[in-house]
């Protein structure tokens, strides 16, 4: 028999962080975060890790590995969790992968581009051009030339869509077509894949709350903190950084900088349904604000029996 890697994924705030703890002990499992932010240290708060206490009973790994000054991709990523797949099934233990990050998922079930495609200088011009004309200028281009990647994409998702034009102009070919030659480890290991999905209103009320609570716990306080470092590109784009910044620099009060994080994490997680809807390999659990955290946890071990 294949091992098994179980992986647990769905938008911020929908209970994921203390279900993979019960799961866990259901699977005699270790957890490996699958979220591109809580690979950053200093950023407790803000990326919502798993409380030490838990960090303790169940081991978690991939969090807290890089220093917030230095930039993270998604190929040291896939590096470093296949090597903790491996050591924890030499523990005889199952690989349980939690988290929010779609991309980080994809590149450890799916597989990476094994040539060159990545060019600082392109990169770095077609940022600019999407300042000055606009990314809706940049997705048009990106329909001419990869249309399949583009119905993938949000044409305001400037990001992916600059990554998959840069991929373009290095190698010559569409992001998609490499995308569809890369080997994975489907072969390997019986993977299943678990989405959490709840009503949106109710996951929206529960973002809203979990802001007010990260406010409450000193978020202010852990956010001048990292500004006064030299916050690496990637990790100054977790949310809350720019709303805060805004709030200490007297551009408006501490209220609005709650809105403004509420509002713009609430789409982050449109962004993260919108990804993972698209998979069709991702079984759906169906949660309530009623359901508890054991009847949940029993649901998927039910599946995964």
């Amino acid at each position: 028999m294949k091992p098994r890697l179980v992986f647990l994924v769905g938008p911020t705030a929908i209970g994921k962080t203390e279900l993979s703890s019960r799961l866990a002990k259901e699977l005699n499992a270790e957890i490996i975060s699958c979220d591109s932010m809580q690979i950053y240290k200093g950023m407790d708060i803000l990326t919502s890790k798993p409380a030490l206490e838990a960090r303790k009973k169940i081991p978690h790994h991939l969090v807290d590995i890089v220093s917030c000054g230095k930039e993270y991709n998604v190929s040291k990523y896939r590096l470093a969790a296949i090597r903790k797949i491996n050591e924890i099934l030499k523990r005889g233990k199952v690989p349980l992968f939690v988290g929010g990050s779609g991309l980080y998922m994809s590149v450890v079930i799916d597989g990476i581009f094994k040539a060159k495609t990545e060019d600082a200088d392109i990169r770095q011009r077609l940022y600019k051009e999407a300042q000055d004309l606009g990314a809706h200028k940049l997705y048009d281009k990106l329909m001419k030339v990869d249309p399949i990647a583009a119905q993938k994409i949000h044409p305001n998702d400037v990001k992916r869509i600059i990554r998959a034009l840069e991929v373009f102009a290095v190698t010559g070919k569409p992001i998609s077509q490499l995308q569809a030659a890369r080997k994975g480890l489907a072969d390997k290991y019986d993977i299943k894949i678990f989405g959490l999905d709840m009503p949106r209103d109710k996951l929206y009320k529960r973002i809203d709350e979990r802001v007010d609570e990260m406010f409450e716990q000193g978020l202010v306080k852990e956010v001048n903190k990292l500004l006064k470092l030299k916050l690496s590109k990637t990790a100054g784009a977790a949310i809350g950084v720019n709303e805060i910044k805004g709030f200490l620099e007297g551009l408006y009060d501490i209220e609005e900088a709650k809105g403004l994080m509420k509002r713009n994490t609430r789409q982050y997680a449109k962004r993260q349904m919108t990804w993972f809807r698209k998979d069709k390999r991702i079984i759906w659990i169906e949660i309530t604000n009623q359901e508890e955290t054991a009847k949940i946890a029993e649901k998927l071990w039910k599946k995964l029996s």
